[in-house]
């Protein structure tokens, strides 16, 4: 009988012939967007393990399960080019409101990192929970992350180390320059979070105490970064008055570290602003002509969200939260902060008057119970029911709600949403966290672009209005952002790279999230894989957590990427 077998081995093996290949499962018959940016083709796609094993028009094989996708798209797993889920996914890690979109892997760090913490900033962090709540038994950036895969979640990971935190670390919240050694302490910090697997180190230059960083500073933070083939991303210090001069601050510091830059969330804020965003883009494509690698993202809105802080000069935050909040308590300080606050002519970023009118300025995020009636309503219409000026309820909400008050701003151009979108070297991001229209996140109300803003770019902006083929849409939202953060084996449906795929109805994939119910889930995603497990099932969350740590090209260890 062994002899047989043997015999019969022999014959297939000199006739030509192989065994027939075995799947998992084959996803068949769908339209491939492989994301190059090729018009897509009909094909099969199969998955072994945690990997892609095959992309063929007709895959001759023994597949344990099929997926019928016959009139759907398939493609890479979106990649959310700076996402706020830090906490939300701490709380909830099936990431609902992003995997509905496609999202298959969060880039945290803007700015600010979940690690590494002193022990202060713990205390800060745990001071400043609101709705959602968490230990933190983390120190470092890499440990952060190892908690989210151990406690499971849907989405990949992958973090930036903010520049902020390695200048808390260091300076705290004071409004200095480093010494010589406190730089090379701030640099070590960022070494050693490249080497925990970050990709790179990000500036957030409009909040405090970022915003007390100068260029020197950002320019030997993103050396130490570059030493790990990391990438400089920044919140630029300007996106309104002072546009123009601070892309050339971020050019500055991408070409004197010697690394690749990517510019958070590229807009021109203000009215008086918009038309300055046709000299940005003529910049950065000269810088990009010159050989420097440069990029940007951004979300699909005419609205920004971040806090009320956005409002106020730096010198009113100096020093942490509870020393803001001491300053806006003192008669003679909040006296000069009206009269700052409502000054055009302001020489920081402020958002109030960026916003052209409190009615464009809308509370979100309260953590106090008594004002959380106010949210979603404007600044106009807060103050005029608690009887005070703008400037002057925003001071009061600060300090009443013991918080730094999320809110929306409108400050941006329909034209110039769609201008960037043209851009072949834009990517994507929600700038949000990723939640669930359910328990605690209903206690906030948020910007819509966590739960549409991927879907929004594909119903608006492809489908609807034709600024970008679908299969450029997907290349932007997969293999670019993969590229510029140097991952292997992500952002392409290619055989051997892991299987973070999504399958969704071309024409009815659709964002449904609006600035007044901002709770309401993208439809239209019918199936996504992430490491080559199914998290969304005809529409539906499957409870699967397969989600791991994405790690830089610096990461020390032998983990993969």
């Amino acid at each position: 009988m062994r002899d047989s077998a043997f015999l019969i081995a022999g014959l297939l093996l000199a006739s030509g012939c192989s065994p027939t290949p075995e799947y998992d499962l084959v996803i068949r018959g769908g339209l491939v967007y492989d994301g190059s940016g090729q018009p897509p083709v009909i094909a099969d796609v199969a998955i072994q393990g945690d990997s892609i094993a095959a992309v063929a028009e007709e895959l001759e094989c023994i597949a344990h399960r099929e997926i019928d996708a016959t009139g759907l798209a398939v493609a890479p797993g979106f990649i959310n080019m700076l996402s706020w889920a830090n906490e939300s996914l701490l709380h909830d890690g099936r990431s609902q409101s992003d995997i509905r979109q496609g999202v298959t892997l969060e880039v945290l760090g803007e700015g600010f990192s979940m690690g590494p913490l002193s022990e202060a900033m713990k205390q800060e962090m745990r001071a400043r929970q609101g709705a959602i709540t968490y230990p933190i038994s983390w120190t470092t950036l890499g440990e952060y992350l190892e908690t989210l895969q151990r406690q499971g979640i849907s989405t990949n990971v992958a973090s930036f180390v903010g520049a902020a935190t390695a200048r808390i670390n260091v300076l705290g919240y004071d409004a200095r320059q480093p010494s010589e050694e406190e730089l090379l302490r701030m640099q070590a910090v960022v070494r050693e979070a490249m080497r925990e697997g970050a990709v790179g180190v990000s500036s957030s230059l409009i909040y405090a105490p970022a915003v007390y960083a100068g260029t020197g500073e950002l320019i030997a933070l993103a050396r130490a970064a570059a030493e790990g083939d990391g990438m400089y991303a920044s919140h630029i210090r300007s996106e309104g008055n002072r546009l123009l001069e601070a892309v050339e601050e971020f050019l500055t510091v991408v070409r004197e570290a010697g690394t690749r830059g990517e510019i958070y969330h590229l807009k021109a804020a203000g009215a008086a602003n918009w038309e300055k965003l046709d000299s940005v883009i003529a910049r950065i494509e000269q810088a990009r002509a010159e050989g420097l690698e440069v990029g940007a993202d951004m979300y699909l809105y005419t609205a920004a969200a971040t806090g009320m802080d956005a409002m106020m000069p730096p010198w009113v935050l100096e020093g942490g939260f509870d020393r803001w909040v001491e300053r806006l308590r003192n008669p003679a300080l909040r006296a000069r902060l009206v009269r700052e606050i409502s000054d055009p002519a302001g020489s920081w970023e402020n958002f109030y008057t960026a916003s052209s009118s409190p009615h464009n300025i809308r509370a979100i995020g309260f953590k106090t119970d008594s004002l959380k009636l106010y949210a979603g309503k404007s600044l106009a219409e807060i103050a005029a029911r608690r009887g005070t000026t703008p400037v002057e309820t925003v001071l009061d909400l600060v300090v009443q709600d013991n918080s730094r008050v999320e809110a929306v701003y409108f400050l941006m151009s329909e034209q110039n949403v769609a201008k960037k979108i043209a851009l072949p070297w834009m990517s994507f991001c929600s700038d949000a966290g990723s939640y669930a229209p359910e328990g605690a996140f209903l206690e906030f109300s948020v910007h819509p672009r966590a739960y549409g803003n991927f879907a929004r770019l594909i119903q608006r902006y492809v489908n609807q209005r034709g600024i970008i083929p679908l299969e450029e849409a997907i290349r932007r939202l997969s293999s670019l952002p993969a590229k510029n953060l140097r991952l292997d084996r992500r952002g392409a449906l290619r055989a051997g790279n892991y299987a973070d795929i999504v399958v969704f109805y071309p024409g009815g994939f659709r964002d449904y999230a609006t600035y007044e119910q901002p709770h309401r889930l993208a439809r239209g995603m019918v199936h996504v894989f992430v490491n080559g497990v199914q998290v969304l099932r005809d529409g539906e969350h499957t409870g699967k957590t397969p989600g791991r740590v994405v790690r830089g090209p610096g990461y020390a260890g032998a983990a993969p990427r």
